[in-house]
């Protein structure tokens, strides 16, 4: 009887200068690619044609600078362990525009500010009677489906449904925890016009905030269970917690190698069930944890990992229009797979 062998394509001569790259020993990947069907004479000539080759040697030099860069990450990662109450976001009353811009924004530390829109009439207004009341009868995009989606945030422009928000709001009112149904940022440029009486309930927060900028916030309104998967912004965020509480999850900027960042800003881990045999990586990572409450002000810097998740039927508006430069996506190009 013939054995049949496999050949070689350019996706596995990818995976054995990727694994090489990695630096998986030559003997680990002969050995798995003798179990995949492949002749050891074709596995031994494709791993020596791939060590030799000039095109490895440039990678190889380019995956040592990077590993320099990951080292200088690995510092503020270490430094950033050794401060006082590592693992706990603090809280602060009515943190001074100094004392924020200076302790947290330039140095890319979260902290939760409580009392800080207690002036919003937001904060006694709404209630799911008066969202009906004001824009009950308009039509707002919602993203649907989320739960038959596994990569339903990469996905969402094509999980979107037009309704009237009245319908809307007694969905989250009446339905019970889910994951399917979530009115986002990523619907914002619709829902903020259709929405719009509802801005003057949430004025400027101009301590922190530039309120001559056209960028006035962003509208989330889901019920309990929503979740938001593990990804970084490009921007730093505040997060204003109206109605109903969310549990967060954060991992600092430097901690991003152990994030399994497979496309753009997002990850393959669960933050809602950590796999750490999966991805083994995230024992190394700092995971931060906490629970926002209405009334407080969580303020997530630029590149920091989260996932957040609505304990509550909740309402949350989010601002990225801060008094000091916040365009970090300047320079960013990393938008494809990894």
């Amino acid at each position: 009887m013939t054995t049949v062998t496999r050949s070689f394509d350019d996706a596995w001569r990818r995976w054995i200068a990727e694994n090489l790259l990695l630096d998986a020993p030559p003997s680990a990947l002969h050995g798995a690619l003798l179990g995949h069907g492949f002749d050891a004479a074709d596995v031994t000539r494709e791993i020596e044609a791939a060590l030799a080759s000039p095109y490895f040697h440039g990678a190889a030099r380019l995956r040592n600078r990077l590993r320099k860069r990951e080292w200088i990450l690995s510092v503020y990662s270490e430094l950033n362990r050794m401060r006082a109450a590592s693992g706990v976001i603090e809280r602060c009353e009515r943190l001074s525009r100094d004392a924020f811009f200076e302790q947290y924004y330039f140095q890319n530390r979260p902290v939760i500010i409580t009392g800080a829109f207690d002036f919003w009439p937001a904060c006694s207004r709404w209630n799911w009677d008066y969202l009906r009341r004001q824009c009950g009868d308009c039509e707002v995009e919602v993203q649907f489906g989320r739960e038959s989606d596994a990569n339903y945030e990469i996905n969402q422009p094509r999980l979107t449904r037009m309704m009237r928000f009245a319908d809307y709001v007694d969905l989250v009112e009446q339905r019970g925890p889910t994951n399917d149904f979530y009115m986002t940022a990523n619907n914002t440029s619709r829902n903020r016009a259709a929405l719009a009486a509802l801005w003057s309930d949430v004025p400027p927060i101009d301590a922190y905030l530039d309120a001559a900028s056209p960028d006035t916030g962003f509208f989330w309104m889901g019920p309990a269970g929503t979740k938001t998967p593990f990804h970084h912004d490009l921007t730093n965020n505040f997060m204003a917690q109206v109605i109903g509480r969310k549990h967060i999850k954060l991992v600092p900027l430097s901690d991003t190698p152990y994030m399994a960042n497979h496309l753009h800003c997002y990850s393959r881990v669960d933050g809602g069930a950590i796999d750490f045999d999966s991805f083994p990586s995230m024992r190394q990572a700092q995971l931060i944890e906490c629970t926002l409450a209405p009334g407080e002000l969580l303020f997530l810097p630029v590149g920091w990992w989260h996932y957040v998740e609505g304990i509550d039927a909740s309402v949350t508006m989010t601002f990225t229009n801060f008094l000091r430069s916040n365009d970090f996506s300047r320079r960013y190009d990393t938008y494809h797979e990894l």
